[in-house]
């Protein structure tokens, strides 16, 4: 006899359907699983053997055969467990189920459910075929109610399902998360960090509004103890909200990556990553034999802040160029490959040499000359290109040190950060494209004209900076965020002669 469930497996950041077939024949006992799995896959069938009989249901002394169609697509993790004990219970007519229901989670040996990663991506699958019922574990029922075409029924333990679909006990219907009174009840966030703390450095935090503003990447350079690290780690609280399609976006990571809270299904503060410089190139873009998202994705409309920047090997850093570039990594793999967004704000840290000390004007640098043109080049040419904004920070001055009042609070800024927020969904409005660093050549030309008094400016700059067309390409969108920042509708010489001021020379 041939039996059938529905279930799902996760490529990338998208769910596939996956149908688990059980035929239970004649023969010596056996249990066997086929379709291409994994090694968690495989040690499915001493989880479901288990669970079934600690269930008080019958488990069939028989050679049992399962078979996770399409069998060339690999099948990994432990969410196949329920819908294989499903599909056996209903091959041996201990229950009968509905072929249109999904099902996914992880089996105690006590037939308990654990939670599982990429809930999220699965019920939009489930919503995407017309899937009315979705079974799974409680503990992802909160995360999965937030699609409200579909029905879902957390589950405590493979017993209390058998008693539901023989129709013994009520299953329940989560109740469904309405996403806009999520965001409503949730608590504002608290941070123990705020620009006021700040002292000194008004023109880095200007160079960070304008970053903020308008999505460009950033590299501060400075002694140790000038803040930049407390800069960097401020800057998130002058970010504005993400949008109901950015905290979608964004928690849909984190779901399939298994950071996302029970109890939190949605992802709706900025995200900041900070990995130390020993990541590699793997852990920064992704990858691994079965690729999962890495740091740059997991910063995706957040902030991915590279302190130390020069002492990340270099093969590390160079994978950067082609997700600043494209907001997007592409990882290649035999059997195919997956994409993931990384659309994220750079913001990178450093000291201007070994010592830390070269150019301050108190403390002696003791490095050679070799020593710093050695550590200077650790960051290639092409990578600092792809950088909008360079701005150096100075030692503070005691007196600025020990100044308590008349430094703008986090909140301020934010408030004109959104002001030019909406200036550019405004302009961008029916386009792919949200913020001014994501703009094409298309839209460079159209949305940043400039006079002959600023283009004769812009060409003596280029020309006597030896500024490529990139740089060329980003003076032009950081001149259209600093006129978005004071309310301009065009480009005025000023934005421009300040976006030259913040290329590196």
């Amino acid at each position: 006899m041939i039996s059938k469930a529905k279930s799902a497996a996760i490529i990338g950041l998208d769910a596939v359907p996956v149908d688990v077939e059980v035929d239970i024949g004649g023969g010596l006992p056996n249990f066997l699983i086929v379709g291409l799995p994994d090694k968690s896959v495989e040690e499915a069938k001493e989880r479901v053997r288990s669970a079934i009989k600690n269930s008080k249901a019958n488990f069939p002394g028989r050679r049992i055969t399962v078979n996770l169609a399409p069998a060339d697509l690999r099948k990994e993790g432990s969410s196949y467990d329920l819908p294989i004990a499903m599909a056996i219970l209903n091959c041996t007519n201990q229950l009968k189920i509905d072929n249109s229901d999904l099902f996914v989670g992880e089996l105690a040996l006590d037939g308990s459910l654990r939670k599982i990663d990429g809930v999220l991506s699965i019920v939009l699958l489930a919503k995407k075929e017309g899937t009315r019922r979705v079974f799974l574990p409680r503990d992802n029922a909160r995360e999965a109610s937030i699609i409200k075409e579909v029905d879902i029924y957390p589950v405590e333990n493979l017993k209390e399902l058998i008693f539901g679909l023989r129709g013994e006990v009520e299953l329940k219907i989560e109740k469904k998360v309405r996403v806009d009174d999520f965001l409503k009840d949730a608590p504002e966030e608290i941070s123990d960090l705020d620009m006021s703390f700040v002292s000194g450095q008004e023109h880095v935090k200007r160079a960070l509004e304008i970053a903020a503003a308008g999505g460009h990447n950033i590299f501060m350079v400075g002694p140790p103890g000038t803040g930049k690290t407390l800069l960097a780690r401020t800057f998130t609280t002058i970010l504005p909200k993400m949008s109901l399609d950015e905290i979608l976006e964004v928690s849909k990571i984190y779901s399939v990556s298994g950071f996302l809270e029970a109890e939190n299904p949605l992802l709706i503060k900025r995200p900041f990553r900070n990995p130390h410089h020993t990541a590699s190139n793997i852990a920064l873009v992704g990858g691994g034999q079965w690729p999962k998202p890495g740091e740059i994705s997991l910063a995706h409309r957040g902030v991915l802040f590279l302190d130390e920047f020069p002492e990340f090997p270099k093969s590390v850093l160079e994978v950067l160029r082609q997700p600043l570039e494209d907001g997007k990594v592409t990882i290649s793999r035999a059997s195919g490959s997956l994409t993931y967004p990384s659309k994220f704000i750079l913001i990178a840290a450093s000291n201007p040499c070994p010592c830390g000390y070269y150019g301050d004007p108190i403390k002696e640098c003791t490095c050679s000359n070799a020593q710093i043109i050695k550590y200077t080049k650790r960051v290639s040419g092409p990578l600092l290109d792809r950088i909008d904004l360079y701005v150096e920070v100075p030692r503070v001055k005691y007196e600025k040190l020990r100044k308590t009042e008349g430094a703008e609070s986090s909140l301020t800024i934010r408030e004109r950060i959104e002001e030019a927020r909406k200036i550019q969904l405004e302009r961008f409005r029916g386009s792919k494209t949200k913020i001014n660093s994501e703009m094409g050549i298309k839209e460079i030309k159209r949305f940043c004209e400039i006079d002959d008094g600023t283009e004769s400016l812009l060409k003596e700059a280029v020309e006597r900076l030896a500024i490529s067309a990139r740089g060329f390409h980003k003076i032009l969108k950081l001149a259209r965020t600093i006129a978005d920042l004071d309310n301009r509708e065009g480009i005025e010489k000023q934005d421009v002669a300040e976006a030259i001021q913040y290329r590196q020379n």
